[in-house]
């Protein structure tokens, strides 16, 4: 399977100078590639100029909202982002979570981006890791609820999973590959009930949470991670 490695700037650079320059280096070093697809999200507002550099990197949004047009002040559409060469969008992060996203609305944003044909990174994670596993059902309920009625869409589908405890300036450090292998042969098991055995196994798992340089390595290998998805690194 061709690996996926993503970028999520967040609410980084504070100009569009500094955003051009260094979506310009990564765009200059990454070279057609067989195996790997690099995806950037930038903030929103970057991804109409940022369209317009020549590139080897996917442009994806940060998330959308659910409905395509009308009286949502500060929202952004699907259709919208769609108009600037943007192939991917991710949803359900956990700090659009922290933000009020409920399941049932990440749902909502899920299938209002796979309509416009977009690929979806959908975050699944959970906020404390027990040895006894409990945590597991945070992880099957949000992969549950967040694909309700994706079944058709299968192939635009990826999953990250992103354990909160393991992101941001409070990070405690990221998973272990081993962990993550195991996390992700119980989502594989979870997305193989929701689309088929055929259909299930086909969708990339992603690792996210204080990935870097030094430990994306172990990650894609010991871990079988298909990607990154890669934040303050």
């Amino acid at each position: 399977m061709k690996k996926i490695i993503i970028g999520n700037w967040k609410m980084n650079p504070m100009s569009f100078v500094d955003a051009k320059k260094v979506f310009t280096k990564i765009a200059v070093k990454i070279t057609p590639n067989k195996k790997v697809t690099t995806v950037v999200c930038p903030p929103a507002v970057y991804l109409a100029p940022l369209s317009q550099v020549k590139k080897n990197v996917a442009l994806g949004a940060q998330d959308v909202f659910y409905e395509q047009e009308g009286a949502f002040t500060g929202s952004i559409s699907a259709s919208m982002v769609k108009n600037f060469a943007v192939g991917y969008v991710i949803i359900g992060h956990s700090e659009r979570r922290k933000a009020g996203d409920t399941d049932e609305i990440i749902n909502r944003k899920l299938l209002a981006a796979l309509r416009e044909g977009l690929k979806v990174i959908l975050c699944v994670g959970e906020a404390a890791h027990d040895e006894a596993g409990a945590y597991l059902k945070d992880l099957q309920r949000q992969l549950e609820q967040g694909l309700a009625g994706a079944k058709k869409y299968v192939n635009q589908i990826i999953v990250a999973h992103e354990p909160v405890w393991a992101i941001g300036a409070a990070a405690k450090g990221a998973d272990t590959p081993e962990s993550f292998q195991h996390n992700r042969l119980f989502i594989k098991k979870i997305l193989v009930g929701i689309f088929g055995k055929k259909n299930g196994l086909t969708i990339p798992i992603l690792y996210g949470g204080s990935a870097n340089a030094k430990n994306a390595g172990d990650f894609l290998g010991t871990g079988d991670a298909d990607g990154l998805l890669v934040g303050r690194a």
